[in-house]
């Protein structure tokens, strides 16, 4: 297969394998499995640059290994995207933890107060609700209201 891209779509092209391999790479390092599985795509891709006419936005290693340019690793775009990235996740997963272990509790609570009676919503319905509740919250508040008790349980 051929493709064939302007120097702008090039570009782009780096920034993506660029955010991807941050991503895959982020907390646990060049040496792991899925990180590994990548290198050689996101090598190739970077040794096109100078043809393409990016030869600014990648840069060697010591090693010989290829790797984004300073011009293209800490661009203000790139960061933001980052950050962004950081935040939704960190929210997405905050609401979500929340939300399970507020289930989790209720549940219990349900099955030791009322034994055998009535059948509680759906945990689907009971977990949307939860999380609802957590992003009105976190909205409005951010993290001024939450308090952590160390060694206790919320």
């Amino acid at each position: 297969m051929k493709a064939a891209f302007t120097a702008k779509e090039y570009r782009q092209l780096l920034e993506l394998v660029h955010l991807g391999m941050w991503v895959v790479t982020g907390y646990q390092g060049e040496d792991t499995a899925e990180a590994k599985r990548y290198f050689a795509l996101d090598q190739r891709l970077m040794e096109m640059a100078t043809e393409m006419g990016c030869a600014d936005l990648v840069e060697e290693r010591p090693d010989g290994t290829l790797q984004p340019a300073p011009k293209l690793a800490e661009d203000e775009r790139m960061k933001d995207l980052q950050l962004d990235f950081q935040n939704d996740a960190f929210w997405h997963e905050f609401v979500q933890r929340l939300a399970d272990r507020d289930h989790a509790g209720a549940a219990a609570r349900r099955a030791l107060e009322t034994p055998g009676i009535e059948p509680p919503p759906s945990t689907e319905d009971q977990l949307k609700q939860l999380e609802e509740k957590y992003w009105q919250e976190f909205e409005k508040n951010d993290l001024a209201n939450v308090v952590v008790l160390r060694g206790g349980k919320g």
